[in-house]
C-alpha cells in the first residue's frame, strides 16, 4: 500500500479499517471481516477481525499492520496478545484489530458475539 494511499485512507476510521484490511490481505490473513460497532458499542468505532494460519503468521500480520500504520503516523494505543500469538488484539482507539489463529477464533466467536454489528467481509482483489 502506497504512502498516499494510507494518509488518504486514514482520514475516517472507516478508512482505516479498510487500509487497515487492505495490509492484512497484503500478508493474506484469512476470513478478513470489518464490524461497524458505532452502533452498538462506545469504546470504539470498527473491529476488524481475521485470523492467521499459524503462529508465525499471526505475527507477521501484527507486525506489517504496526509497522505500515506507523510509518504513516498512526500509531497504535494498546497491544496484547503478542507473547502467545492465539489472539493479537491491537488498539487504534477508533479501530480494534483481532488477529486470530482459528480454534480461538471459532471459541471467541466475536462475530456471534457482536452479531448485532453489520460486517464488510473483506475480498482479495
Amino acid at each position: 500500500m502506497t504512502k498516499r494511499a494510507i494518509a488518504k485512507e486514514k482520514d475516517t476510521s472507516h478508512d482505516l479499517a479498510k487500509a487497515i484490511s487492505e495490509l492484512a490481505m497484503e500478508k493474506k490473513a484469512e476470513d478478513v471481516v470489518i464490524m461497524d460497532m458505532r452502533e452498538i458499542a462506545g469504546f470504539t468505532d470498527y473491529f476488524v477481525i481475521m485470523t492467521g494460519n499459524s503462529d508465525i503468521h499471526i505475527k507477521t500480520l501484527s507486525d506489517h499492520i504496526e509497522k505500515e500504520m506507523s510509518r504513516h503516523k498512526v500509531r497504535i494505543w494498546h497491544k496484547e496478545g503478542y507473547e502467545n500469538l492465539k489472539w493479537v488484539l491491537m488498539d487504534y482507539i477508533d479501530v480494534v484489530v483481532h488477529i486470530f489463529d482459528s480454534q480461538t477464533r471459532a471459541y471467541y466467536d466475536l462475530e456471534t458475539l457482536w452479531s448485532d454489528a453489520q460486517k464488510i467481509l473483506v475480498r482479495d482483489a
